[in-house]
């Protein structure tokens, strides 16, 4: 199943993604899910086309957890060895966009950059998982692009500024919850030249390994978003430019950018 957040006439909605009936193949209905997506999720009976509804981020996460370094050549091209263990940071939720909208470039910047990243989807309230059971926690998969100041980054130290400004969180377009994460290809491009090519497979630290990990740290609640970190090719963007970040069964995830 496919699940996304939509803005309609009549405000803003959970819903299935499915093919319409009375359409051709490629086309899709927004069915509305009562509430929220977590559990069973049953339905309202309202109904959109896409061409009447906005794309919004897929979930409203109370925190964003992110890997640093968890791919080998990603580590490389930061100029270090990849780390023994996984190494967290966070993203604060007001740093969560949706798609099509803009990447706001803060003016005290030199140098912001796109990664390129998939991200899973909690689904309930979980703590200590073992490893072997870390994706069953899980209600599915987005896209992520990881927006980071790079100047900032290497000159405070440690990442919370460079990596939390509004706007630095693009995720969607939306959640898939059968789409299997261990092999997936994952590319970034800017202006469609391709900066990022890379897959899942690379990863360090897999997602199971990851939820166990961030999971006897901290616990976890259904929305929250684990970025399982970025392969090589991070490079900076500028204002005009577009970037989109496109995953294996999860579709392509753009957003323009703009100077704040």
């Amino acid at each position: 199943m496919r699940l996304a957040r939509v803005a309609h006439s009549s405000g803003v909605s959970f819903v299935a993604l499915e093919p319409d009936p009375a359409a051709p193949k490629e086309k899709v209905l927004a069915v509305e899910i009562d509430q929220h997506p977590f559990g069973d999720p049953t339905f309202t009976g309202r109904k959109w086309p896409m061409a009447d509804v906005r794309l919004l981020a897929p979930i409203l996460p109370t925190k964003v957890i992110c890997i640093g370094k968890n791919y080998a050549d990603h580590a490389k091209e930061m100029g270090g060895e990849p780390p023994a263990q996984p190494v967290i940071f966070m993203k604060p939720s007001t740093s969560v966009i949706g798609p099509n909208s803009p990447i706001k470039l803060p003016p005290n910047s030199e140098r912001v950059d796109f990664e390129g990243e998939l991200a899973a989807v909690v689904g309930q309230p979980c703590k200590d998982v073992p490893e072997a059971r870390g994706t069953d926690v899980l209600l599915g998969y987005t896209i992520a692009n990881d927006v980071t100041a790079r100047d900032q980054q290497q000159a405070d130290g440690q990442w919370t500024r460079a990596k939390g400004y509004d706007t630095f969180c693009p995720l969607g377009p939306w959640i898939d919850t059968e789409v299997d994460p261990a092999d997936l290809a994952i590319r970034t491009e800017l202006d469609g030249e391709l900066k990022q090519d890379a897959r899942t497979s690379l990863l360090l630290h897999d997602v199971g390994a990851l939820v166990s990990w961030i999971s006897r740290v901290m616990t976890l609640l259904p929305g929250d978003v684990i970025l399982t970190g970025t392969p090589a090719g991070v490079g900076p963007m500028r204002d005009g430019q577009k970037v989109s970040v496109s995953i294996d069964g999860l579709g392509t995830l753009t957003n323009p950018v703009q100077q704040a």
